[in-house]
């Protein structure tokens, strides 16, 4: 790990010491660079329905307005930049998005640290240092999960196959756990939806949102209303049937019942490792099902499911330890010094 990269984990770990001072709320999740851009063009997109009618929007106006919007955050010059359209009602966009998935993105986070000064200057991070790092998560987890090869290093085929198998197995174990710990975690949500395949592309994510604002919930709240008003008969369940969401009822039941299903294991299990284990085994028996043993994402589901496995007890054991030492008065290291 680089020392840069450190500063990162440094500012990350003060923010979850420390969240009270920056969220009303715990369920607060860290948005990084490739979630900051989804909420980016999610935001953009809504944007351009409250003006044009259609909720969609390019990939090029997207990129356009991501680099205006960091350079604005981060206080960056921008003035040889074009202003992009309707940005001012993107950027309000983009940070209602955040506050109403209970997220708070890397940018808002080191300026709040420092402001507050909560690190020391050793641990500043610089504005365009901070601008290259946001960039770069961006340029390998995004483009539909694609890892272009440099000059220097080409990659062939069948090793972009598992870089993208990698980074989508990635995304869809740690979305999971995310929705499970902030359920208005609406970019976890979109990442997973029809992960693995439910038959919810993006006209079923669309009517979900478009139902969640109608209805000032979150989109996971949305789709859990949705299918216990069908499941239980509900008086709104004949009006239900003229409902956009009436098309997918097959693949929101799939979806709320394996939330559910997680949901079930963390109220059961008290013990925090055994529970863990249980999620993520669940989880990645899920993510396979029906695959393959020579498919690359499978491969890569058991891996990312073994290191977090491994993480996870790591900070069980680390939060013991320190337990441990606050009520005996020792620290573990002395204890076996001695």
């Amino acid at each position: 790990m680089t020392t840069f990269q450190q500063k990162i984990l440094n500012l990350v770990k003060c923010f979850r010491r420390q969240w009270r001072l920056f969220s009303n709320s715990e369920r607060t999740t860290v948005c990084g660079g490739d979630c900051m851009l989804m909420a980016l063009q999610l935001s953009m997109a809504e944007v351009n329905k409250q003006h044009h009618g259609d909720f969609t929007v390019s990939l090029s106006d997207v990129l356009e307005t991501w680099n205006y919007l960091l350079h604005d955050k981060l206080g960056l010059s921008y003035e040889n930049m074009k202003e992009p359209e309707n940005y001012a009602d993107v950027k309000k966009a983009y940070h209602t998005f955040l506050a109403k998935s209970n997220m708070l993105d890397l940018v808002d986070i080191c300026q709040k640290c420092y402001s507050l000064g909560l690190l020391p200057e050793d641990e500043s991070i610089a504005p365009v240092q901070l601008l290259e790092f946001i960039s770069g998560i961006t340029n390998v987890q995004e483009n539909s999960g694609a890892v272009l090869p440099t000059p220097s290093t080409q990659v062939d085929r069948q090793g972009q196959e598992n870089v993208k198998a990698s980074i989508l197995a990635k995304k869809s174990v740690c979305s999971y756990l995310s929705l499970l710990v902030n359920s208005k975690d609406d970019l976890a949500l979109a990442h997973i939806l029809n992960v693995p395949d439910r038959g919810l592309g993006r006209e079923a994510f669309t009517n979900l949102k478009h139902a969640s604002q109608k209805k000032k919930m979150s989109i996971f709240l949305m789709a859990t209303s949705f299918i216990r008003t069908i499941e239980l008969g509900g008086r709104d369940c004949t009006s239900s049937l003229y409902d956009p969401l009436r098309a997918h009822v097959k693949g929101l039941s799939s979806f709320v019942t394996f939330i559910d299903k997680l949901q079930e294991i963390v109220g059961e299990i008290l013990n925090p490792r055994i529970a863990g284990g249980r999620i993520l085994s669940t989880v990645k028996m899920h993510l396979i099902k029906g695959r393959s043993n020579g498919d690359p994402f499978c491969q890569a589901v058991e891996e990312v499911v073994q290191d977090l496995d491994l993480k996870i007890k790591n900070i069980i054991d680390s939060q013991q330890e320190i337990l441990t030492a606050s009520t005996t008065g020792v620290s573990p290291t002395r204890e076996e010094e001695g």
